[in-house]
């Protein structure tokens, strides 16, 4: 993780993303051209905030963590510039975030 993501640090219930890269060449080694590439609905968290506030001053716990991958609506998030890196970061809240992909395979 880059020095600037650990600068960031999200407010409330709201989820910092790294979307995943789309694919930009098939199997077989052909590009795909930019108009032609499918919009990416799936990524990482890269930091959480410290949840939605009870009417009691308590928080809600966010149900994301640092790393977990998750699935993201078409349309919605705000996005996020950092300095020196050129990934894509989108902040959502964390209600706006589909679902949580659970990989069996991670250690």
């Amino acid at each position: 993780m880059s020095a600037a993501v650990k600068k960031v640090i999200p407010l409330l219930d709201r989820v910092l993303v790294k979307r995943a890269e789309g694919a930009t060449q098939t199997a077989s080694g052909i590009v795909i051209p930019d108009m032609a590439q499918s919009k990416v609905l799936h990524g990482e968290v890269v930091a959480v905030g410290t949840g939605a506030r009870k009417a009691n001053g308590d928080f809600f716990p966010v149900l994301v963590k640092v790393g977990d991958k998750v699935v993201l609506p078409e349309h919605g998030g705000t996005k996020v510039t950092l300095e020196n890196d050129e990934r894509e970061y989108h902040l959502f809240r964390e209600s706006d975030i589909l679902a949580k992909i659970d990989d069996p395979y991670a250690t």
